[in-house]
């Protein structure tokens, strides 16, 4: 039988007691890895905690009582800490985690060594991941999510961090094939670089009874019901929803997520008269977001970019079809126009598609179709077989 593949994985967003939700795609790929049973699998989730007396502020004090090892769901989880700079430090993040985590990482490999160096992230995982991987004479794999290489691989503070992480790799990975031109349009080899989808909980983000869930949530059975999920940033296009919703009479929007965009959000639904259609839900639990996505008629997310939206995906295999922005992912994902629509960041073109949804809705198993071959034990696979074809060469 062939040995298990030693892999040492950093990743920056990683699930934990505090936050069960942050970075909650790379958790249950990992698990996946996990349960094959042919790689042993270290995650190492740095965590980044200010100086004080910045450290003592709410979002940050919860970090501080985080254990620096656990297993979660068959993966061990490492969480060194490193010093973060909030805002202005984004160009020595990925040298503070270098200096937190080689240390545990060599007398690891000495212990018993690694076979390669893997990141989950371009930034700021990619370039430690590199340096870590320089040091200890091993391959190293990053994958590009989306906003690591759209946003980051544009800042002058932290692109040539990631033109150096992607020359250095060994192999890369992206999400979709629009990712993979935005990396080579940045420098990065794309030879290099395989094309790596997300996955899929299909036993969990499936069809149910809509009545029901609506039921359960306190919606009304017969409103059009419009939903969108992920972090309140400008990037992710909120407000052209809440627009949307002026041009939809009666319809509830439910909008999960929290971030810094949430007190413009709430003015611009005040503004519209539209307070009382907006349902501001937090951060949703994964475990709870098919009942919200079956509860609704139509999921809206216009990002401006995107690698490829797991919440896209999650709402198609819940049999909802989604509105979004034509961005290369999403125009790789939903070819089929049962499956939704794509169009501009605009109020008016979003509240015409939802109406041409609603004027001829799909069933929820000809939107499913969409998902067909998406799942966690395909994405493990695919990903275990690359990290074995670079630590063969």
């Amino acid at each position: 039988m062939t040995r298990p593949l030693r892999v040492i994985s950093l990743s920056t967003l990683y699930p934990n007691g505090q936050v069960p939700s942050f970075g909650i795609f790379v958790e249950r790929q990992m698990q996946a890895v996990a349960k094959r049973g042919d790689v042993d699998l270290t995650l190492i989730n740095p965590i980044g905690l200010p100086p004080f007396p910045l450290s003592l502020h709410p979002r940050y004090r919860h970090l501080r009582r985080l254990p620096e090892r656990e297993v979660r769901g068959g993966v061990t989880v490492l969480r060194p800490r490193f010093m973060l700079l909030p805002k202005v430090g984004s160009r020595f993040n990925a040298g503070a985690i270098v200096r937190a985590v080689l240390p545990i990482v060599r007398r690891l490999h000495a212990e018993q060594p690694f076979d390669l160096v893997d990141a989950q992230f371009f930034h700021p995982d990619g370039f430690a991941a590199a340096r870590i991987g320089a040091v200890l004479g091993l391959p190293v794999s990053i994958k590009a999510r989306g906003a690591d290489i759209q946003h980051w691989g544009h800042q002058r503070a932290t692109a040539s961090q990631i033109r150096k992480a992607g020359r250095h790799a060994a192999g890369l990975l992206a999400v979709s094939k629009g990712l993979i031109d935005d990396m080579a349009a940045l420098g990065l080899p794309r030879e290099k670089i395989t094309l790596h989808r997300t996955g899929l909980d299909a036993d969990l983000f499936r069809p149910y009874d809509r009545r029901m869930c609506r039921d359960q949530l306190g919606l009304p059975r017969e409103t059009t019901v419009l939903a969108t999920v992920g972090a309140l940033i400008p990037r992710k296009g909120q407000r052209f929803v809440i627009e949307a919703l002026g041009r939809l009479p009666n319809a509830i929007l439910l909008l999960a997520g929290t971030g810094p965009d949430e007190p413009a959000l709430r003015a611009l639904a005040a503004s519209l008269g539209l307070s009382e259609r907006v349902r501001f839900l937090g951060s949703a639990p994964h475990n709870e977001l098919p009942v919200l996505l079956n509860a609704a008629d139509v999921f809206v997310l216009p990002s401006a970019s995107e690698g490829l939206a797991n919440a896209w995906v999650e709402a198609l295999a819940c049999g909802t079809p989604v509105v979004t922005s034509p961005i290369p992912g999403a125009q790789e994902l939903i070819t089929d126009p049962d499956w939704g629509r794509l169009v501009p960041r605009d109020g008016a073109a979003i509240a015409a598609a939802v109406n041409a949804i609603l004027a001829a809705p799909p069933a929820p198993e000809r939107v499913q179709e969409a998902t067909a071959g998406i799942s966690w034990q395909a994405n493990a696979a695919a990903l275990v077989e690359h990290w074995r074809r670079l630590a063969r060469d």
